[in-house]
């Protein structure tokens, strides 16, 4: 494995940052690094997703680059070694939307209406050709996961049942689904305007989806509870301005649960053979959202296959998955 301090090291110090002090910053579920480097008033994070752990930084770049070419808010590239996957970023801020309604909650509805209108901006833009894109089959497969290490067990029932349902009830992937948008991905930047005071983060595994998949990971969050009128209000805003079809709230359903089925299965992993055993105590909220969709009458033979494979997060099996 290369020595990622020595090519980090070279990388920087060939660009105008080089002599910046750095400090870490929290990253994410995944594999990538990031770094703040200060001085004075003046930021710019330094990244570092390793092309050996998986990780690539020519998707960021790409659907950055998309993204600001149509008028959102993300980081532009100011310097990049795509062979080792290194960037340097502009710093969007580091205030975001979660940790801003943990001190005034009661802006909750403003600050996702906001969120939401991005979607809608999203929702309209064409997806790059070359996006893999999840198809009802790709839907299906991507419940791998909770089988490895979730279920710990065969779930090709489910899978089944799932290809059957996204078949039925979201069956066309067109729209540009950035597939992380929840509130601690989005930078809030109050003192800008429109929707430039939305920072988008964490985009580089995008896809295209069926619409409303971004949504519903906005809306059925692992992270936070999200109030009920905040998120009925959302849905039908957000089902007005795309002119959404009479199905499309099975349709959000289908998708929530197909991405919240994989999160147990995600957040197992991460805790088995990352030892990051603190996604665990958000499992219970994930398994809540799952069972919520399904009150779906519409996808009560989902349900059954969910009940009839999924178990419900014990204390026994939560203590389980710890590595």
């Amino acid at each position: 494995m290369p020595d990622r301090a020595a090519l980090i090291h070279d990388f920087v110090s060939n660009t105008v940052w080089k002599d910046w002090p750095r400090k870490p910053i929290q990253g994410d579920a995944s594999s990538r690094r990031y770094w703040r480097l200060t001085n004075g008033d003046q930021t710019v994070i330094l990244m570092d997703d390793a092309p050996e752990l998986g990780g690539s930084t020519v998707s960021f770049a790409a659907i950055a680059q998309l993204l600001l070419g149509h008028g959102l808010c993300a980081p532009h590239i100011l310097a990049h070694d795509p062979d080792n996957g290194l960037m340097i970023i502009s710093d969007l801020g580091n205030h975001d939307v979660a940790a801003l309604l943990r001190a005034r909650p009661e802006q909750e509805m403003a600050l996702y209406r906001i969120s939401v209108e991005v979607l809608v901006k999203l929702h309209n833009i064409k997806p790059p050709d070359d996006l893999g894109r999840m198809t009802a089959q790709v839907g299906a497969d991507m419940l791998d996961p909770v089988g490895t290490f979730y279920c710990r067990a065969d779930i090709t029932d489910l899978q089944r049942q799932m290809l059957v349902t996204l078949e039925t009830y979201a069956p066309i992937a067109n729209t540009l689904a950035l597939r992380d948008y929840h509130a601690e991905n989005l930078v809030w930047r109050s003192a800008h305007e429109g929707l430039d005071r939305v920072g988008l983060l964490d985009f580089q595994d995008a896809f295209v989806a069926p619409a409303g998949y971004d949504l519903a990971s906005l809306l059925r969050d692992a992270r936070r509870d999200v109030g009920q009128d905040t998120t009925e209000e959302m849905i039908t805003y957000f089902s007005e301005q795309i002119s959404a079809g009479p199905t499309f709230r099975t349709q959000l359903a289908c998708v929530a649960i197909q991405r919240n089925l994989r999160i147990l299965g995600v957040f197992g992993r991460l805790s088995l053979k990352m030892g990051k055993v603190r996604y665990l105590d958000l499992i219970p909220r994930v398994w809540g959202h799952i069972m919520t969709d399904l009150e779906d009458p519409k996808l009560a033979r989902l349900r059954q296959a969910v009940l009839d494979t999924v178990p419900a997060p014990s204390k026994e099996l939560l203590a389980g998955l710890r590595s």
